[in-house]
């Protein structure tokens, strides 16, 4: 076949291709450019998904009337001039690849007027191909409408999926710019219906609540941490509020969504210790990092990066984690939700005479409370389908009083006042403190506080070795020989005796001696087993790490009686953990039952 020169229409479907793969595309790369523009406040409107109509109001710049034409070519852009500045380009948009894909694909109509200019200008283009441009009344600003996407190219019309997705997936786009940009007033319009509209105040927590509720608003910890040249700020949430997919992690670099491996890594690694495992944190993260420290220039999406320095950055996002969690009162707490019982006899707290005359559909007051109480019936939404943000409860503002004013349950001025009732199933303790019921799991406990103590005498070298006789032979395939000779060393450094053994064996002649009782082939396997990889190189933390959750194999079971010195001892040893909270894997050590709670389900309180 001969080699011959695409026509210039394939060469922008072809483009298009890479840039327009769905609706949420075409509103990603206007909306990035209504931003760019210096917009505070867009409108984004869809119809049919935003297969058949969408549309995009700004009230930023505008764009001259003579360069309209210009704008629809393929790399014509105004955010970069020459390669170099590709190192520090700070837009959201530099590639000039998004409206030359749109219009190649679409039927669009642009009207945008410019501070300076008396009237508006109205282009209109189909297809790539050029159908008009003439002068209108118009605000400032830039409105964009696309029309029937892929009219065109119909093979790639029937890959997208039904309405209701595509426009799940507008929705899901439009909330996360919404996040990454507080200082934009941002509006979501769903076939004729308001679905998000945020207010541009700045207030980062506002939106988290209009789109992710109260329960996500209401268990965040504030995240700020700041080194040369990058810095982090924003919110995590507490484990509580974990997921079971990676769909709540959100971090935004420099006003831009991304998606990132090792941010995802340095996030995971600092929730390691406080969530059990395939649990996932919800974070929102905004980065603010110096453009020559990274390179956007990788995807036609924008959506990947590269870091110059990696390791800097996940030991920043690492540390940030861990320093919002750690110190932090986090026992959850076990609601007791009252069932509806049939036929019940209605209850008022008035007498007859006062009682509220009944209205149709609206149930009594108390009854009212009541049935909210049981999640029967709730408050009507707001226009926008969130409710409002409102102020914190009294009992919100109690929880947050006992981490600024140290009231917790595991301080050394709370132990004084600690009532220890007893034991139940032998497996769960009991502890009266401030008008809430704590229960202990002792096997949990018990593994935390031995996980802590061997981790750390492990990082401070206080470790002997025991020789063992036999030797444990251990082996090996090719790819986990490796990784035992990459850190040999570090296993020599904290008490382990390993030698070649012939071919693929290695024996195990000497083990840290507070592992003597562990040291079994099966465990030391497992611990090789699980050796992560990072940078071409066994990170030291992950062979400590291993070895003290091996430790953890030791703790104390449940179903096992302790007596009321040994669970005395347990709680002073968990008073001197950094997160007394959490297993290793990620289990409650304590929950607690308020007060209030019981009286509720014991009818003393309506």
């Amino acid at each position: 076949m001969a080699i011959q020169i695409l026509d210039q229409d394939t060469i922008n479907q072809i483009a298009a291709g890479e840039v327009v793969e769905r609706p949420a595309s075409v509103v990603k790369e206007l909306m990035e450019n209504a931003i760019d523009a210096g917009a505070t406040a867009v409108t984004v409107e869809i119809r049919q998904g935003g297969i058949g109509f969408i549309r995009i109001t700004d009230n930023g710049c505008g764009i001259p009337k003579e360069e309209l034409p210009l704008a629809f070519l393929r790399h014509s852009t105004s955010k970069i001039h020459s390669a170099a500045d590709l190192l520090t380009v700070a837009s959201l948009g530099f590639r000039g690849e998004a409206l030359s894909s749109i219009a190649a694909v679409s039927q669009v109509e642009l009207i945008t007027k410019t501070t300076d200019s008396l009237t508006g200008s109205r282009y209109r283009i189909e297809g790539g191909e050029e159908k008009g441009l003439e002068e209108v009344g118009a605000p400032e600003g830039t409105t964009f409408i696309s029309r029937n996407l892929f009219f065109n190219t119909p093979a790639r019309r029937k890959f997208l999926r039904t309405e209701t997705t595509e426009a799940g997936h507008v929705a899901d786009l439009v909330e996360k710019i919404a996040l990454s940009h507080p200082e934009i007033s941002i509006r979501l319009i769903v076939n004729n219906q308001n679905r998000l509209h945020t207010s541009g105040n700045h207030n980062l927590k506002d939106i988290i609540y209009t789109i992710y509720g109260r329960e996500i608003a209401g268990n965040l910890l504030s995240v700020s941490e700041e080194r040369e040249g990058m810095q982090i700020s924003g919110f995590i949430g507490k484990p509580v509020i974990a997921r079971g997919n990676r769909n709540f992690e959100n971090y935004f670099i420099n006003g831009r969504y991304i998606k990132s491996r090792l941010i995802s890594k340095a996030i995971e690694d600092g929730y390691k210790s406080y969530m059990m495992q395939h649990k996932y944190p919800f974070t929102l993260l905004h980065f603010t990092i110096e453009p020559e420290l990274i390179d956007v220039n990788v995807h036609p999406s924008k959506m990947e990066l590269r870091f110059k320095d990696g390791e800097a950055v996940y030991q920043m996002v690492y540390h940030a984690v861990t320093s919002a969690l750690s110190g932090k009162e986090l026992i959850p707490t076990a609601s007791l939700p009252e069932p509806k019982v049939p036929n019940q006899p209605e209850v008022s707290d008035q007498p007859e005479s006062q009682s509220q005359p009944e209205v149709p559909g609206r149930p009594e007051p108390f009854e009212k409370k009541r049935m909210e109480a049981m999640g029967i019936v709730k408050e009507p939404p707001s226009p926008y389908g969130k409710e409002p943000p409102v102020p914190p409860s009294a009992e919100e503002k109690k929880e947050e009083q006992l981490e600024l004013f140290d009231g917790r349950l595991l301080s050394e001025e709370a132990r004084k006042r600690h009532r220890l009732i007893g034991q139940v199933f032998d497996t769960y303790w009991l502890v009266e403190y401030d008008g809430s019921l704590y229960i202990i799991d002792q096997h949990a406990a018990h593994e935390k506080v031995l996980f802590e103590q061997n981790f750390a005498s492990l990082k401070s070298r206080e470790y002997t070795s025991q020789y063992i006789s036999p030797p444990i032979i251990l082996s090996l395939s090719m790819r986990e020989a490796e990784l035992l000779n990459r850190s040999i060393d570090v296993f020599r450094q904290v008490g382990f005796e390993i030698e070649p053994f012939g071919g693929s064996e290695f024996a195990v002649r000497a083990v840290p001696g507070n592992l003597l009782s562990l040291a079994k082939k099966e465990l030391l396997m497992e611990m090789i087993d699980s050796l992560s990889e990072e940078g071409g190189r066994i990170a030291p933390e992950s062979v400590y790490d291993r070895i003290a959750t091996m430790s953890c194999k030791a703790a104390v079971k449940g179903n096992t009686n302790l007596s009321f010195a040994e669970a005395d001892q347990l709680i002073d040893s968990l008073l001197k953990l950094e997160n007394p909270y959490q297993c290793p894997h990620g289990r409650p050590t304590i929950i607690s039952i308020s007060k209030y709670e019981m009286e509720k389900k014991f009818k003393r309180i309506v």
